[in-house]
């Protein structure tokens, strides 16, 4: 098997003593295993039903350094999908029959082949959905067309904006996001996106700020509209919220501000088995930039692989993906805590 990648042999051993370190950290709360809740519940082992969507790591690269990032992104990341890579992957998408990819990153469209693969996702007819940072599309000239690209292919929009206030968007994703964040929206809404009857989809994304769990999706929700409506004349279609789980930087975040051991209690007392039978990994894989096959992004950043002899897509088995059982551990606690979380927002 050919790795289409380039890392050095120095940067993968410091990779993998760094995800060794979250996981051992992730493991020593004396909480109730996650395995043995699902027993519990009857939910172990956790089968996947299917892959309907491919989620796309376009690489680590980002524009931003957020506070919350289980993705440890930034500029300074040079890891990004090569077009080799890209091909076998859209093979793989060919085979699985899948309805939708789901590209992110890092900032998925700082890949310089990102157009390229927009397009080639297109002719294979597929919902094609981008994890965008908004402050991507007006951070430099060569990006200020992304509306226009992405309404050429009909890619629905997806992003975060934590608040719709400026202090709490800018303490967790950095000092001028939100006022970029708002020029990016609007940009969006004069192509069409997020209008009514637009066909133009815009949701948009809320993580909290600090060690807590998201409010209700639909009350939060009406508050977004309202405020951006009455502060900024901007629309969207609907908002997602989304559990920040122990993964890098947020778990960096919580263990300095001595907030971690009770966070970990508060998504442990909030597991719902409801929210757990809907975890998005059961129908979804997650591709890493090295073309490597997860469950989901936040396993794929704990390089917990898929429990399949094919873990590259060099190797894709679309019926062994298919009959697998999904990885879990203790950070799964993140996506099944009250209402649920997944990347398209409440489960339940």
């Amino acid at each position: 098997m050919a790795v289409l990648a380039h890392k050095s042999l120095v940067a993968q051993k410091h990779e993998l003593s760094e995800t060794k370190k979250q996981l051992d950290l992730i493991d020593k709360t004396g909480l109730e295993r996650f395995q043995d809740k699902l027993t519990q519940t009857g939910l172990y082992p956790l089968p996947s039903i299917g892959i309907d969507t491919f989620q796309i790591n376009m690489g680590k690269m980002c524009n931003q350094v957020c506070n919350h990032c289980h993705v440890d992104a930034g500029p300074d990341r040079k890891e990004v999908m090569l077009r080799d890579t890209m091909v076998i992957c859209l093979d793989a998408i060919e085979k699985s029959n899948c309805s939708t990819v789901d590209l992110t990153g890092g900032a998925p469209e700082m890949n310089p082949d990102f157009r390229w693969f927009v397009e080639q996702l297109t002719a294979l007819g597929k919902r094609i959905l981008v994890r965008c940072n908004l402050t991507i599309i007006v951070a430099n000239k060569k990006y200020h067309t992304l509306p226009e690209f992405f309404k050429k292919h009909n890619v629905e929009v997806v992003s975060s904006l934590p608040c719709y206030t400026e202090g709490n968007t800018d303490s967790q994703r950095g000092d001028g996001v939100f006022s970029q964040s708002i020029t990016a929206l609007k940009m969006l809404n004069e192509v069409g996106y997020g209008m009514p009857d637009s066909g133009l989809t815009l949701n948009l994304v809320f993580n909290p700020t600090g060690a807590s769990l998201p409010g209700d999706q639909m009350q939060l929700e009406l508050d977004y509209k309202r405020e951006l409506k009455e502060n900024f004349d901007i629309e969207f279609n609907s908002l997602f919220t989304i559990t920040n789980l122990p993964i890098s930087r947020y778990l960096q975040y919580l263990v300095a501000s001595d907030n971690y051991e009770g966070y970990m209690e508060k998504l442990v007392n909030a597991y719902n088995p409801s929210a757990a039978s809907e975890v998005m990994c059961r129908n979804t894989i997650s591709i890493g930039w090295d073309g490597y096959i997860f469950d989901c992004d936040f396993n794929q950043m704990l390089d917990l692989k898929v429990a399949a002899k094919g873990q590259h897509l060099s190797d894709f088995n679309l019926k062994e993906l298919e009959e697998r059982n999904i990885i879990v551990n203790q950070h799964c606690y993140g996506c099944t805590a009250g209402a649920g979380s997944s990347c398209g927002g409440a489960t339940v």
